[in-house]
């Protein structure tokens, strides 16, 4: 069974055949070395082509035809890891395989596969691209569904808030549970009162879709059970602390959270993992209504504490507050939260490199070790306790607005850290969810951060 997808499109992979034409990935050392076809040889050199990195030379036959395309590598030690990316959008029309490359021919694919995303739902699509043969030696199955994964984050993400609000979201989620014979669960509306998840509930009452709670249970009963808890915010306005409207541009990113917990749970059933996995999604509109919530309300969570609203576009940590409680009282072994939570992250560290949080030292370095295994860029951050004290709050036990602006990521983190029970082993990603510049392997727009190191991690821990 081919990996869940949102939008059906035609694969960018095709089997292993005869009919393929070579591309030669050369440095400029390769091609001062001649370790390459001798005609492709002599036409790069009459060509000046030089083996820069991303360039591309077609090759014709002695028929005047086809026969291949050069692709540089620039110096090959150094080059972008999904270089192969480029070949996506810059190859003819056809079928092709990588001949010689200094990168490994299953990063070449994979590259391939997430460069050739395109999101075309509201636009006549493009003509036929080229399609890529994964090489033998390569895993097909594990490239096929790491690109799904990221293509289904990036999908969901990109599609814009009228048709993607929390029902919307719902759709996708159950589909990705059918897919793979979840088990599914919704609580909305009122019934999140009724069922004691009055955080989820404040901050998505005002909007015309009703709040809700979702749910997903997949995998062996017995086995390690993990969490995996996404911020679902489907759009954010700021609430009556409103954004100003360049702020609001981007929102509809705001449950990417959702969008990459859901890419991950897909890349762990798809696998057959051995793990009883849970996923959790708070999927709420945060809009503007006579029944919006309000700065100054005080709120009572699902595990007692009390949040003083300071800012009520400090919506997101509330959401995940009462979820992530839920989550614990499970006894999961490994919980792990995403969410585009703050833009303090991302004055840290850029749009590229999310923030991760955890105590657990053992998995702070297999997040890292697996952060550089499979290029996924993550920092590790720290829990500072002395800050701690500005999650305090004047009238209640905590504010979800620590007042002075400093140090915003981690006092979110903190502040989410008081939700988890202390035995459990716990990671929470800030992450922005966009590429705001075209990558070799990415387009500008949705992306999926942390879920291929998250996936290299739980892999590992727990093989098929």
């Amino acid at each position: 069974m081919p990996p869940f997808e949102l939008t059906e499109r035609s694969s960018p992979f095709v089997p292993v055949s005869g009919d393929s034409l070579p591309v030669w990935a050369v440095s400029g050392k390769d091609l001062e070395r001649g370790q390459i076809d001798g005609t492709a040889l002599n036409w790069a050199r009459a060509a000046g082509f030089t083996g820069a990195e991303g360039s591309l030379l077609l090759v014709p036959g002695p028929d005047g035809k086809l026969a291949g395309a050069l692709f540089g590598l620039g110096d090959a030690a150094d080059c972008h890891p999904f270089i192969g990316g480029k070949l996506a959008r810059m190859l003819p029309e056809g079928q092709w395989h990588v001949e010689t490359s200094q990168v490994p021919g299953a990063d070449m694919a994979l590259a391939f596969g997430m460069g050739a995303y395109r999101f075309e739902k509201y636009r006549k699509p493009a003509a036929a691209g080229p399609r890529l043969a994964i090489p033998a030696d390569a895993d097909a199955a594990a490239i096929a569904r790491t690109v799904a994964g990221v293509t289904l984050a990036r999908d969901l993400v990109n599609t814009p808030a009228n048709d993607m609000g929390p029902e919307a979201l719902e759709r996708a989620f159950r589909g990705l549970s059918d897919h793979y014979q979840a088990e599914t669960t919704v609580v909305s509306g009122d019934e999140l009162l009724d069922r004691n998840f009055p955080m989820i509930h404040a901050v998505g009452r005002a909007a015309a879709e009703a709040p809700r709670l979702l749910e997903m249970r997949w995998g062996q009963k017995g086995a390690t059970k993990i969490t995996l808890v996404g911020k679902g915010v489907c759009f954010d306005t700021g609430g009556l602390d409103i954004k100003p409207a360049a702020s609001m541009l981007l929102m509809k990113k705001d449950m990417g959270g959702a969008a990459n917990v859901m890419g991950l749970a897909l890349m762990i059933m798809d696998a057959g993992l051995p793990v009883d996995l849970r996923v959790l999604i708070p999927a709420v509109e945060n809009s503007i209504s006579a029944s919006a919530f309000r700065p100054g309300d005080v709120l009572t969570s699902r595990k007692g504490l009390t949040v003083q609203i300071d800012n009520t576009d400090a919506e997101g940590r509330l959401v995940l507050a009462d979820a992530l409680s839920y989550a614990c009282e499970d006894k999961s072994e490994l919980v792990i939260d995403m969410a585009t939570l703050t833009g303090a992250a991302r004055v840290a560290l850029g749009p590229d490199l999310p923030p991760f949080y955890t105590d657990d030292e053992m998995l702070a370095d297999e997040i890292s070790q697996a952060s550089r295994a499979v290029f996924d860029p993550l920092w590790r951050m720290p829990l500072h306790k002395p800050y701690e004290a500005d999650v305090k709050a004047r009238i209640a036990d905590l504010t979800n607005a620590p007042a002075g602006g400093m140090a915003g990521s981690i006092t979110a983190a903190l502040f989410l850290k008081r939700f988890v029970e202390p035995e459990i082993s716990w990671a929470h990603f800030d992450i922005f969810a966009w590429s705001p510049k075209e990558k070799p392997h990415a387009p500008v727009g949705g992306e999926a951060q942390a879920i291929r190191a998250l996936y290299d991690v739980i892999s590992r821990r727990f093989p098929a």
